[in-house]
């Protein structure tokens, strides 16, 4: 493989974290993990910024109780659609804090109320148990619960890695259910679209670029899904009749050959369909606001390409 571009503060922020002692998370033990992830937000990402609400919510899932937070730059609002997202971390780290800065930007720029999802984590919890928390709150957010104080027109769904494959899914099966409210795009942002399948960018960005090979090995050792499920992989069922599609993808990711094929087979399948590559970048760019400034230009780039989808040029 040619040497790959790489952004200048991208290379400085992979310098930094390359030459730390080693912290990659199958090292360092669950509990640990999960809270290095926790605070790194505190010196990679933006901060949260101001918003007239951030209020914990919570949901009946299929085994107990679903934490939610719902983020809104009004206070109140007239019915209209909802934007709920997914956070990635493997399957096995991330929680509601660790993309709080995103979703506040995403009420923000997009004006519109925002829904995070605190799924259930492998391995105490393992395959398929966040998807099914996944798609429980899309529907439960559907239905406008008064919980939520908004009335709830279509949905907009989101998830980043592994929370992209959840976006994913959740919209093949609220298209499959002719009861679901309308789910207007899906924005699945590097998402772990076809993790069984072995891709070039694996090998050629496993090492050296955040996120290892190792540490995917370990996620899936812990997810411990069915590969011959499409709650798993969702290329395993057509594309067809899904909403409006934006993928967003990193040059330097190991997954990005995922996120590339799926945009594929949307545009194969017939699906409007929007896809975006943050040259230079690395996964996990939408975390990393402070520590790469550049990658806040891709996220605003996105928004911008994800209004069109949606019909808000003028918003």
């Amino acid at each position: 493989m040619a040497e790959p571009y790489v952004r200048p503060d991208v290379r400085q922020f992979l310098d930094y974290v390359n030459a730390l002692p080693s912290q990659r998370a199958y090292e360092l033990g669950l509990a640990e993990a999960r809270e290095m992830m926790v605070r790194s937000r505190q010196v990679a990402d933006a901060p949260t910024g101001e918003l007239a609400l951030i209020r914990d919510l919570a949901m009946p899932g299929p085994a107990g109780e679903i934490r939610m937070r719902l983020f809104d730059a009004r206070a109140s609002r007239d019915p209209g659609p909802l934007f709920l997202f997914f956070h990635g971390g493997g399957f096995v780290l991330g929680d509601l804090d660790t993309h709080e800065p995103f979703c506040a930007e995403m009420a923000r720029e997009l004006d519109m109320p925002v829904l995070a999802v605190d799924y259930r984590l492998a391995p105490e919890h393992p395959w398929p148990a966040g998807v099914e928390d996944a798609m429980a709150a899309a529907r439960w957010a559907a239905s406008s619960p008064e919980a939520l104080e908004r009335q709830v027109t279509g949905l907009v769904l989101c998830g980043d890695s592994a929370g992209g494959n959840f976006a994913i899914v959740t919209a093949l099966a609220l298209r499959d259910d002719p009861a679901a409210v309308p789910v207007l795009a899906q924005w699945p942002i590097y998402p772990a679209a076809d993790p069984d399948k072995g891709y070039p960018s694996r090998q050629d960005f496993g090492e050296g670029y955040l996120l290892s090979e190792k540490s995917m090995d370990w996620f899936e050792e812990c997810y411990r899904a069915d590969s011959r499920d499409w709650r798993y992989a969702p290329l395993l069922k057509s594309q067809a009749g899904l909403p409006p599609t934006l993928v967003t993808t990193a040059s330097l990711d190991p997954i990005r050959d995922q996120g590339r094929a799926y945009a594929a087979a949307c545009v194969q399948a017939g699906v409007p369909t929007v896809f975006r590559e943050a040259a230079g970048n690395i996964h996990g760019f939408i975390n990393l606001r402070r520590a790469i400034p550049s990658a806040a230009d891709d996220i605003r780039e996105n928004v911008a390409a994800l209004k069109l989808l949606l019909g808000q040029e003028g918003r």
